[in-house]
């Protein structure tokens, strides 16, 4: 398998993962807290926080790249305080990539864990509360356990969404090889250069047996946490 790609294609490949993995590790606490409010509070600007979690969906990534470069580049708002305070930059560096990533998955991410958490009785934690249990303290024991198979849903659909996404990934840090080119983006050079088809079938075919082991890891792991939690 070593022999089988480049190493350029193994840098590919391997950053994609790198960035995969960063993306949704990053990203889950915050997807989780999220799905929470949209599940279960009620407050104001509600719809609106739900309109932005998904607006990624509808816009063009190329869009959602772009606003990404105005927010986190040097001369953004926010990129500029964040070079200038802690050093940390995100345009055309490969944590500009995850944080692409990260963005184009999260609704996929919050979707499912949202629907666990609505599939959930709110009785169940309305008796913890009974009890004394703090909201913390209910969610942490008793709503936690029973969300694990939608928790885990999607962190393997932000995963897969992370390692195909293309559009806003190259817009924000371009397509710099062995720095920002992810799997996506070494598809679509190899694409550019004539003879280059050969080198883009051996990525496809990667990328095929990626998402699909960790779309049956999901369904394994899924459904033996739901077994787990029907024999508890």
């Amino acid at each position: 398998m070593a022999d089988w790609l480049s190493p350029d294609e193994w840098r590919a490949v391997a950053l994609s993962l790198k960035v995969s993995f960063w993306a949704v590790l990053v990203s889950l606490p915050l997807g989780i807290l999220t799905a929470h409010a949209l599940a279960r509070w009620e407050f104001p600007g509600k719809q609106v926080l739900n309109g932005l979690v998904h607006l990624p969906l509808i816009l063009p990534p190329v869009v959602t790249g772009y606003l990404l470069l105005l927010t986190f580049g040097r001369r953004g708002m926010v990129g500029q305080f964040l070079d200038q305070w802690f050093g940390i930059v995100f345009a055309f560096r490969w944590t500009g990539a995850a944080l692409a990533a990260a963005v184009m998955a999260f609704p996929l991410m919050v979707r499912a864990i949202r629907l666990a958490i609505e599939a959930v009785d709110p009785k169940l934690e309305q008796a913890a509360g009974t009890l004394g249990a703090s909201r913390a303290w209910v969610f942490l024991t008793v709503t936690l356990p029973l969300i694990l198979p939608g928790i885990i849903a999607g962190v393997i659909l932000a995963f897969a969404k992370a390692m195909g996404e293309f559009g806003a990934t190259i817009t924000f840090v371009s397509n710099i090889p062995g720095q920002t080119q992810t799997l996506p983006s070494a598809i679509y050079s190899f694409l550019q250069v004539p003879g280059g088809e050969v080198q883009a079938s051996r990525l496809v075919i990667v990328a095929i047996v990626i998402a699909m082991t960790a779309l049956l890891l999901s369904e394994w792991v899924g459904r033996a946490v739901a077994r787990r939690i029907g024999g508890a």
